[in-house]
């Protein structure tokens, strides 16, 4: 009974969907007020004037903390006071104005910072663009730092990320596609794209995951990540999120889709491959052989966070007769004294080294970077006094450890993360032969993936044209092609020589 009446109750803040306006303004302003809970809340204002234009009553309404007064003040207020005309558009200038006919769009319109007004002997109510809301300032990007090229980095503001991704690519053909999203509370979401460059097939998936989302709200792309992926359980990602309007621009001219909401100070880029993970920005600023350096680092370190501590378990358990003679007596020597067997000591160790990166993340940032060195040293330093763990495991784990710090983008570490204990378990049960089965398991799944009908290991398998920046770039005169996996659009973006 009791959730009947609050139900009851809760609707009659909630209009239907297409009920339209009163032809009476007073009627209209009254619904407003009892819809906006007028007088509880604090920060709903209406105002009540006479238009000079016509003598009539105007009713105006906005939430005061979202708007700008002096907009509100000098745009539509003093218009109506002291100006003439023969209607509402001829009084008010307001770049942005919209007519209202039923209390959703009426609704909408306060919630997303507009000013609403009626006028008596007006059928209509009209909505005008004064939004302000809070954000701030541009600043550089917290996860994806470069030396050398742009510090520009994504606010959680969506028109400032707009002006962003503007401000790199100045091209006619650049469409900002707004939609929105979500059954209670909705939320703008712009869907940025080269109108003839972009995949239609990929971008008409697009709009259909959004569209088809039914939820009360989502409030940023983090939440909108996990809704349209294809495969929620997988461990790769199939969505890349950067902070850097300059990475979203380089992607964009390739054929790519963004996708841009308030509240978050990143982008999503769709679709994408695993090559596009371990890509920085910073790798195209810089002359191709130092890129390429550097990505040769990122690849070796995937290896050695994925691979060295399984290898490890799985020689000295199962093929001892491949390690040196002089190393195996220094392996053995140093574990005579241990009472736990080799997996559970490498465990121990993974287990440590990721509770004391988490702790570092968490913990205030004048404290997380002396909390995980010191941490680290002190109870590695303690096990092996203690004889829990051999000295040879604190190389291994801090090496594995240190290794997945080359792997800048979030989702893949979390996916390299997991995959090393999975390949820990897998070589703690039958050595190299169950690690490389359990491997090639992996990789044969990753392979039957797809981010939005795109391969997951394009283009190397299936083979496509692109512009040959995989594994490793070319020289930026070289590149002609643009990825075909992606656009097949104006697949040619330089002349050949």
């Amino acid at each position: 009974m009791a959730r009947l009446l609050h139900s009851q109750k809760s609707n009659k803040k909630t209009p239907a969907k297409k009920e339209t306006l009163y032809k009476d303004a007073k009627q209209n302003a009254e619904e407003i007020k009892r819809l906006f809970s007028h007088g509880t809340n604090e920060d709903f204002i209406s105002r009540e004037l006479i238009a000079a234009f016509n003598k009539k009553k105007v009713y105006l309404f906005f939430y005061s903390s979202i708007v700008n007064s002096n907009s509100i003040e000098e745009f539509v207020i003093k218009p109506l006071l002291e100006e003439e005309g023969e209607s509402v558009s001829d009084v008010i200038t307001n770049k942005d104005i919209t007519q209202i006919s039923d209390y959703q769009q009426a609704i909408e319109n306060i919630n997303n910072g507009k000013v609403i007004i009626f006028i008596d002997g007006d059928d209509n109510g009209y909505g005008m663009e004064v939004s302000q809301f809070q954000h701030r300032a541009i600043g550089k990007a917290e996860n994806e730092s470069v030396i050398k090229g742009p510090k520009e980095a994504f606010t959680e503001s969506l028109y400032v990320n707009m002006s962003l991704v503007r401000k790199q690519i100045r091209d006619k053909q650049l469409i900002t596609e707004l939609t929105s999203i979500g059954e209670r509370a909705k939320q703008s979401v712009i869907l940025v794209y080269v109108d003839d460059l972009v995949n239609d097939e990929v971008l008409e998936n697009v709009k259909n995951r959004i569209k088809n989302i039914e939820i009360d709200t989502v409030r940023n792309v983090e939440l909108l990540e996990q809704l349209i992926e294809e495969r929620p359980n997988s461990i790769f990602p199939s969505i890349l999120y950067t902070e850097r309007p300059d990475n979203a621009a380089a992607y964009l001219e390739n054929g790519y889709i963004v996708i841009l909401m308030d509240n978050s100070a990143a982008c999503l880029i769709l679709p994408v491959t695993f090559w596009d993970f371990f890509h920085n920005p910073e790798d195209r600023y810089t002359r191709y052989i130092f890129g390429n350096l550097t990505r040769l680092i990122r690849f070796l370190g995937l290896f050695l966070t994925t691979m060295i501590s399984a290898i490890y378990v799985a020689l000295a358990n199962f093929h001892s007769e491949m390690i040196p003679p002089d190393l195996l007596l220094a392996i053995t020597a140093a574990r005579e004294r241990v009472p736990f067997p080799l997996i559970m000591e490498i465990l121990i160790m993974e287990i440590a080294f990721e509770l004391i990166r988490e702790a570092g993340i968490r913990i205030p940032n004048p404290l997380g970077p002396t909390i995980g060195i010191v941490g680290a040293l002190i109870l590695g330093q303690a096990a092996v006094e203690a004889n829990v763990i051999s000295p040879i495991i604190v190389i291994v784990a801090a090496i594995s450890g240190l290794s997945s710090f080359a792997i800048s983008d979030v989702s893949l570490n979390y996916s390299v993360r997991i995959s090393r204990f999975i390949f820990i378990l897998a070589a703690g049960f039958m050595g190299m032969f169950s690690l490389i089965g359990v491997f090639l398991l992996l990789f044969m799944y990753a392979a039957s993936l797809k981010s939005f009908g795109i391969p997951f290991f394009a283009p190397v398998a299936p083979n496509y044209k692109s512009q040959g920046d995989t594994l490793f770039r070319k020289v930026l005169r070289a590149e002609i092609w643009r990825p075909t996996y992606v656009t097949q659009k104006d697949i040619q973006k330089k002349k050949k020589n």
